[in-house]
């Protein structure tokens, strides 16, 4: 009996590092439609939900887009976002005069996740920017940021 509950608690230790890697796929057709129009649907929780207030009450200069919404798919959007954002798993993401951070990308947990990542791979034509996450997680749609899924193209 020990021997199995040994290996149930080595297998269960060794997933870990995958499952830390998995972030549950939005699910939210309206914010799916809006936000997925242009960009991935970000996982809500790589932002805490003071951030995601930010970014939506600054539709209109979206990083240099306007993606103005109307009140009730703005609102329910924002609802949505403030609901499953992050803060326990990616941790606060706020500066250190504690504004909130509006890019994904300036986030420590994001910064730690990437850090190997050269700064010359970001502006390579088939990546683009860091915003780009499909690039280089070809399973980014479906929450699946693990190592295993990750392809930098050329």
């Amino acid at each position: 009996m020990k021997i199995r509950l040994s290996i149930a608690t080595l297998v269960a230790t060794l997933a870990l590092p995958a499952l830390a890697d998995r972030l549950p796929v939005p699910g939210n057709p309206v914010y799916v439609e809006e936000c997925g129009a242009c960009h991935l649907a970000y996982p809500p929780q790589l932002l805490d939900a003071h951030s995601w207030l930010h970014v939506m009450n600054g539709l209109d200069k979206h990083f240099g887009t306007d993606a103005s919404l109307d009140e009730r798919r703005r609102s329910a959007i924002t609802d949505f976002l403030g609901r499953n954002a992050g803060g326990r798993k990616t941790g606060v993401t706020a500066d250190a005069k504690g504004q909130p951070l509006l890019r994904i990308s300036d986030t420590a947990y994001f910064q730690r996740k990437h850090r190997e990542v050269d700064a010359a791979t970001w502006k390579r034509a088939s990546i683009k920017s860091p915003a780009n996450c499909a690039a280089c997680h070809v399973n980014a749609a479906t929450g699946d940021y693990s190592e295993r899924s990750i392809k930098i193209p050329k």
